[in-house]
C-alpha cells in the first residue's frame, strides 16, 4: 500500500519539530526551486555532484547502473525527503541517477550553503543526520532481506 503524502513531514524530537519548508525558505542565497516532468534526469550518475535535493512535491527514484548495463532502483524517494546529500561527505560524483517519477517541485541546495546551515544551525544539523541515519538504517535492512533472500532460493 502506498501512502500519499499532501504536506511536507514533520520530524519530531524530544517534542519539537522542524519544519524543513521554512528552513528552506530561511535561506535567501544557494538555494532554486526547480520542477521537473515525468522522466526527466535530475542528477545522472558519474556526474559532479555539487549540491542536495529535498523534495517538495512528487516521487523521485534513485537508479544505479552497472558498467554491463544493468539497471537497479535504489529508492523511491517521497515528499520531504532529501537526496543527493552524498556531495556533503566529499562524494565528487554522483553515485546513481535521480528520475521524475510524475510531476516533482524540489529545492537544490548548493553544497556550500547546505554545510553553512549545518554549521550554524545545530538543531537543523542534529535532526538532518537523524533522518539520514534513519534512512541508511532502513537501506541496510533491505539489503539484509534482500540477501537473506537471494540464500534461500540458492539453497532450494
Amino acid at each position: 500500500m502506498v501512502q500519499k503524502l499532501t504536506k511536507a513531514p514533520r520530524v519530531r524530537k524530544n517534542h519539537r519539530m522542524i519544519d524543513w519548508e521554512a528552513v528552506l525558505s530561511g535561506m535567501s542565497e544557494g538555494k532554486t526551486i526547480v520542477e521537473y516532468g515525468p522522466n526527466r534526469h535530475i542528477f545522472e550518475q558519474g556526474k559532479p555532484a555539487d549540491s542536495l535535493f529535498y523534495l517538495r512535491s512528487g516521487k523521485v527514484k534513485l537508479v544505479v547502473k552497472s558498467e554491463q548495463g544493468k539497471e537497479a532502483i535504489v529508492a523511491v524517494l517521497d515528499i520531504g525527503e532529501f537526496f543527493g546529500e552524498g556531495c556533503l561527505a566529499g562524494q565528487l560524483l554522483r553515485i546513481s541517477t535521480a528520475v521524475a517519477l510524475c510531476d516533482c517541485t524540489l529545492a537544490r541546495i548548493e553544497k556550500p550553503q547546505m554545510v553553512r546551515v549545518l554549521h550554524e544551525q545545530h538543531d537543523v544539523s542534529e535532526l538532518f543526520i537523524q533522518r539520514l541515519l534513519s534512512r541508511n538504517t532502513r537501506y541496510e535492512g533491505d539489503l539484509v532481506d534482500q540477501l537473506f533472500n537471494n540464500s534461500e532460493r540458492r539453497l532450494a
